[in-house]
């Protein structure tokens, strides 16, 4: 097995941390911390309530607890766009590929992967640009409320593809490629 270089690897577990904070944070926002939960968790309290106060004169309470956990979002995306661009433009230059999975000689199982890579790729660019158009409010609005739409997705995406990814390691270490985890780690292969 060929040995991953140093900023192979190094992309790689930029981009594993990214996804990480981008799915938690994208996660807490859009369930444990979203507007209407805390709304609701501030009108619970008896002291609010009787300040009567309306949901104009909640939303900058709510956007100081949120905003903290959104900066971390945006670091992270920040972090994979140029951890994405860098990966490509690697990739472009040392002429790594991954297995066509259109290709009638490829293996079944090298398709699978090829089309796991292709999605992942296709994935995050996607992710990137509906983030950019959401971060900086570009385009008409259906063209912000389809990419937040779009944006959301990932919170789905996310989880199932980490748990293809460490399916997929599993399989290559119990059959042609083992120490592919060593590999990805150190470098040892």
């Amino acid at each position: 097995m060929k040995k991953n270089t140093v900023l192979h690897r190094s992309l790689h577990w930029i981009i594993a941390l990214g996804m990480s904070v981008l799915f938690i944070t994208g996660f807490l926002r859009m369930y444990w911390m979203s507007k209407t939960v805390i709304t609701t968790a501030i009108n619970k309290n008896v002291e609010i309530q009787s300040l009567n106060l309306d949901k104009q004169a909640l939303r900058p309470i709510v956007h100081s607890i949120q905003s903290p956990m959104f900066d971390w979002h945006v670091y992270a995306a920040y972090l994979i766009t140029f951890a994405f661009i860098a990966r490509v433009v690697y990739m472009l230059a040392k002429g790594i590929k991954f297995p066509n999975p259109f290709s009638k000689n490829t293996l079944n199982k090298d398709k699978f992967q090829g089309l796991m890579y292709l999605a992942f790729y296709l994935l995050i660019a996607v992710q990137i640009v509906t983030g950019a158009i959401l971060k900086y409010d570009l385009g008409s609005e259906s063209i912000r409320d389809l990419s937040e739409t779009v944006h959301k997705f990932a919170v789905y995406w996310t989880p199932a593809f980490i748990l293809l990814h460490f399916v997929g390691i599993a399989i290559s270490e119990n059959t042609n490629r083992k120490g592919i985890v060593s590999n990805m780690i150190g470098g040892d292969a």
